[in-house]
């Protein structure tokens, strides 16, 4: 009997787990290089019979939960699961995710290199994981820590420095929103909307109108206490060499005022202290406020 393309992948990921790899005590001589199939089974919590038949593509339709189960035997990353996902002919829910996050070194050296665009980066759960030294002078050096819902609501100056205050903080709530829906057992995620439920009840009353909105705004106006009015377009880009990461840049229309008022920023944002922010979240002894 030919076995099916999904039997040919677990067998093989099999054989690159050893009964170490998985915390499993061995005995006596060993055929396999890796774990046996009732050693997957047991782990996994299936019968060996059913394991047995996934392998010789008997078994046609594994359910998520079984996948699940056999990426955390197999010790399968994101990509490794997403390719047994696709084997089965599935699509996988997001996974839970605790690692911190970190910033691709070459993106952070190209944000360096553009002196007259602010841009971020931002995490999973809208925490600023980098920020280039313009983008650190329009916000203040992110005094208020690095996550761009606490800036929104918990920065006593923010509805100022937002000059379409409410605008902002509904569609951010409403990008939230999304993201929590994509990823509901996130901790940050969770840590965040617990957080801001305690502190912030102009929060609390956006995010119970479960709105949900993946579309950014094109533009926002800002009030800076040093470089007065901006209106800034915004590109957002997804990191694809970091899934969930995303890549946010600003631009003033050349000629306007809001370009003048960028360019004096930049200037003073060359002569001032402000210092790039990079891969905050990952910084010694740093603990999200």
């Amino acid at each position: 009997m030919a076995t099916a393309p999904l039997g040919e992948y677990p067998r093989a990921r099999r054989a690159q787990v050893t009964p170490a790899d998985a915390g499993l005590a061995t005995y006596g001589v060993r055929r396999v290089p890796g774990l046996r199939r009732e050693e997957v089974a047991m782990s996994a919590g299936m019968s060996v019979d059913y394991y047995i038949r996934l392998e010789q593509g008997r078994e046609k339709s594994p359910s998520a939960q079984v996948l699940d189960a056999l990426s955390q035997v197999l010790q399968l990353d994101d990509d490794a699961r997403l390719h047994l996902y696709r084997r089965a002919g599935l699509t996988p829910t997001p996974t839970r995710v605790s690692v911190p996050e970190r910033v691709d070194p070459e993106l952070l050296r190209l944000m360096d290199m553009w002196p007259d665009n602010p841009a971020i980066v931002l995490g999973r759960a809208y925490d600023i994981l980098a920020g280039n030294r313009l983008a650190c002078a329009l916000f203040d050096g992110f005094k208020q820590g690095p996550n761009l819902l606490k800036k929104i609501f918990l920065d006593p100056d923010a509805q100022v420095f937002y000059r379409d205050w409410e605008q902002v903080a509904r569609y951010t709530v409403a990008g939230f929103r999304l993201l929590q829906g994509r990823t509901p057992n996130d901790p940050r995620i969770r840590e965040v909307v617990e957080d801001l439920s305690r502190r912030s009840a102009d929060f609390v009353a956006m995010w119970e109108r479960h709105e949900a909105r993946g579309t950014r705004l094109a533009s926002k106006r800002f009030r800076h206490p040093e470089a007065g009015d901006l209106t800034l377009r915004i590109n957002a880009f997804d990191v694809r060499s970091t899934p969930g990461q995303e890549l946010i840049v600003y631009h003033a229309e050349p000629g306007t005022s809001s370009a003048e008022a960028l360019a004096l920023l930049g200037t003073l944002a060359a002569t001032g202290e402000e210092e790039p922010v990079h891969s905050a979240l990952t910084l010694p002894g740093y603990r999200p406020s």
